[in-house]
Formats: C-alpha cells, structure tokens, sequence
C-alpha cells in the first residue's frame, strides 16, 4: 500500500509539454500523457485531508481525494470507477477544465508546497480505462418505455443522455452540427482537446442505444417534437456572439470569435469551408476569457505575424484560466491590460485600432472594481484582421422555436424551477448554459446530469398515474 502526504519530500510536477517554439506550429494536444509512476507519485502528494476542498470547488463533487488515492496504489481500474461515477466526460475534463482556478487552486497544501496536479491524473487514469477496455457501453436490463428528446448534443445533452439512458429510457439527440460535441467540437481548439476525444465518446453512446439526428434544425418542428417524446430536455447552449458598438465595427476582418473557431476546427476535421486564415496578419483579440485564449492561440498556429490579446481589466482580474494565458504568452502573444478598443479604422477592411487606455477605480459594493477611461490616453495598434471574444447570449428560443409559452430570465436564458429544471411549458426541461448562461463545460455536464435525474422523476410519475 502506497503511502500518501508525499507533498513534503516531492515535488509538484506536470506531464511534459512541447517546446513553445514546436508546439506553436501544429495543433496537436500540448501536454503529454503521464507514464505510471509519475501519475502514482504525483497522485501520492494528496494529503487526505478531512474537508476535501478540491472536491467541494469542483461542479460535479468529484470523489478526487478517493481516486488519487486508488491511483498511487495502482488500483486504476478502481480509480476510473470511482472518477466515472460522478462524471460523465472525465476524459473531457481531464483535458480542459481550468483546475487553476476549481480543484487545484483550492487544494490545502497549494500555499507552499503548490497542488496536486489533479487534471493530468484525471486524464492519465481514463486515458488508462480506454486502453485497457474498461470503458464500455451502456448495457441496460429492460427498456422502460418512455422516449426522451434532447435538443443540443453538446457537454449538457450528452450527460443528460447518457444518464436517462442507464435508466432504460429510449433517448434521442437533435443537433444543427453534423458532429456531436458542440462547443467540444467546434469551439475548443485541438490543442486542448483533440476531436477524436469527443467522437470516441460519441460511438460509446451510439453502442449503448442512443439515437442520434444529425443535421437537424429543429426550429418549427419544436411542437412536432413534444408530441413525439415523454419530455424534452433543451441544451442548446449559448452562441449569440456580443458585439461591441464603436465606430468602424462593420469593417471587414474583423469577425466573432465562435466564427472563427469554428471555421478553423472544421479545417482542421477535413471540411470543405470558406477559411479565416491569419497567416501574416497583425491579429487583434478584444476579450480575456477562455475564449479568447483559444483564439490567440490559434493564431498563433495559423501564422499570424504578430498576435495581440486586448484586455480592459488588469492580469490579476482575468476570467479567463491563468495556465492558458502562460502558454499564450510562451508561443508569442502580447498581452495589452487596461486597454479596451475605441474605434476600428481603414478602408474596406480594418487596418488598425484606436486604443483607449484604462484604470480600475475603487471597489464597489459588490466588491469589483468598475473600469474607467483614463482621460487623454490612447494610441494606435496595427490591425490585419480583429476577432471579437466578448462573450455570449442566448437565442430568441421562443420565437425560434415557435413556442410564445416558454419564459425566460431578464438575461434571455430559459427560466426553470431551479429544483425540477423544468420550464413553463409542462414536460419540458432545459439545462446548460441555455439556462446558467455561457459557462464551462463541467457545469454543463453537471448540469445535464441534474436534469437527467429530474427528468426521470417526472417520467416515472407519469408512467404510475397512466397506469
């Protein structure tokens, strides 16, 4: 039995990455696998602690002090039980989940001693299961009758349909894209989670009996749906890209970052598209999340001839995931803080942007610093092509869907009963970000599995009162 609380003799320690200068050329997964002693070493680091605060800051309450414990023992097939149990996609979240900021940034031996490098042995033990053939399909007892419609085969639907389907319900996934994943697949670049990732996924949830459509607007078929199916989960997401209104904003090159994204994965799949290329471009990213750390970085790998990340806020105030800004800067992106764009200027297309210089004023009463303008400072940044990172809203649902009934938050997003995630209209349930707003992809999982099992509540009551 392996011996744990070996923080104080050892060493913090990641899987290797490439080189920056290697890295930046292809769109390949930067970090390396662990081999198995390293993964058992860095899993002995864990200090067993009695509140286990990494497992309270993550979504999905995963049992991580347990499987760290199992993977120093070498006892993986258990350990991936263990991870599997609470989450849906660990090999999903292994990969891009920001542990900086949730399970590593709150692990009690951080001040010091630094954390458990918990992600890569997330990955290490499913990438293990994988291999070994300890993933399988889901395998039911009996079907139980009742037919479940998912709109959005994103993180969301997919937790969802894996859960409603282990309770013997016969499950059917609508999705626009002709690939499962959503943001998964068309948002996140391959350097943080390769597609095969995604679609390996997806054969395991074919085999185990859900039906997927494909290439499917739902759009005025909404009702036709309902009248198909027991319930509905909706899990469309969230991609109304935000704008930002200043002069010269309808200039040419100067594009949404989902577009983007989206049209440099599907270059990367084999797709037949329209690129947008950055190669040999001077690119302006207005935004500091997640987002547009993806998009930075994917210009960089492009071969833009220079990359600049423009944000309003300071470093210290950066939404977006501290390890991706290290990597963004170490394959050459610039970073601009307190910086927010004034104007775009050129002829057809953008040439160069105004800079406004800015400061954070006292905190306010909810403890963020407002932004202000500082008076007189600004300058001029060359400008080849702009991408916008500025966040998302939600779709007009109702109106898209033909369905005046369903209410929604004074954000747009789909209102439920926070307990039930059903919405106003009966059988009718939404999780995700379509109801939390845009948000990481392990709160999406999360909250697909809590509709699952809402949703099987009122299926299985549906089913007593009809009989």
């Amino acid at each position: 039995m392996t011996d744990m609380l070996k923080f104080t003799s050892t060493e913090q320690h990641y899987p290797a990455t490439a080189p920056a200068e290697e890295r930046k050329h292809d769109f390949k997964e930067i970090y390396a696998n662990f081999d198995p002693a390293a993964a058992a070493l860095q899993a002995s680091r864990c200090s067993q602690c009695g509140v286990p605060f990494c497992q309270i800051h993550c979504p999905l309450q995963n049992n991580i002090p347990d499987w760290l414990k199992l993977t120093a023992e070498g006892r993986l097939e258990e350990a991936y039980a263990m991870s599997s149990a609470t989450n849906t996609f660990p090999e999903i979240c292994g990969r891009i989940c920001p542990q900086d900021r949730l399970c590593e940034g709150n692990c009690v031996i951080e001040k010091g001693f630094k954390s458990v490098t918990i992600g890569a042995v997330e990955k290490y033990i499913t990438e293990t299961a994988f291999a070994e053939g300890w993933v399988k399909p889901i395998k039911i007892k009996r079907e139980s009758g009742v037919s479940i419609g998912i709109i959005g085969a994103g993180p969301a639907g997919l937790a969802a349909a894996d859960m409603l389907r282990r309770y013997g319900h016969a499950v059917y996934v609508y999705d626009r894209y002709d690939r499962v994943g959503g943001l998964m697949m068309y948002g996140i670049p391959n350097f943080k989670l390769e597609k095969q990732i995604v679609l390996r996924r997806h054969e395991l949830l074919k085999a185990g009996g859900i039906k997927f459509h494909l290439n499917h607007d739902v759009g005025n078929n909404f009702a036709a749906l309902r009248a198909r199916h027991d319930a509905i989960l909706i899990a469309t997401g969230v991609y109304k890209a935000r704008d930002i209104e200043i002069p010269g904003a309808a200039l040419g090159n100067i594009f949404p970052a989902m577009d983007y994204l989206t049209a440099s994965n599907r270059k990367n799949l084999g797709d037949k598209i329209t690129p947008i290329s950055a190669e040999g471009k001077n690119v302006v990213v207005i935004g500091g999340g997640d987002t547009a750390m993806d998009c930075v970085r994917t210009a960089v790998r492009q071969g833009a001839k220079k990359v600049t990340c423009l944000y309003r806020r300071d470093r210290a105030n950066m939404p977006g995931s501290a390890r991706e800004v290290k990597n963004a800067e170490e394959e050459g992106v610039e970073f601009m803080w307190l910086s927010a764009p004034k104007a775009f200027a050129g002829g057809h297309s953008v040439e160069e942007i105004l800079v406004q210089r800015m400061r954070l004023a006292t905190q306010d009463a909810a403890g963020r610093q407002p932004v202000i303008a500082v008076e007189g400072e600004h300058f001029t940044l060359p400008c080849d092509m702009a991408i916008k990172a500025l966040g998302f809203d939600a779709q007009d649902l109702p109106t898209l869907f033909t369905a005046p009934e369903l209410r929604v938050s004074t954000y747009g997003t789909l209102a439920v009963d926070r307990k039930k995630f059903m919405t106003s209209l009966p059988g009718v349930f939404a999780a995700g970000d379509i109801v939390r707003g845009a948000s990481l992809v392990v709160w999406a999982i999360k909250d697909g599995r809590d509709a699952a099992q809402a949703m099987h509540q009122y299926v299985t009551i549906k089913q007593r009162v009809a009989a």
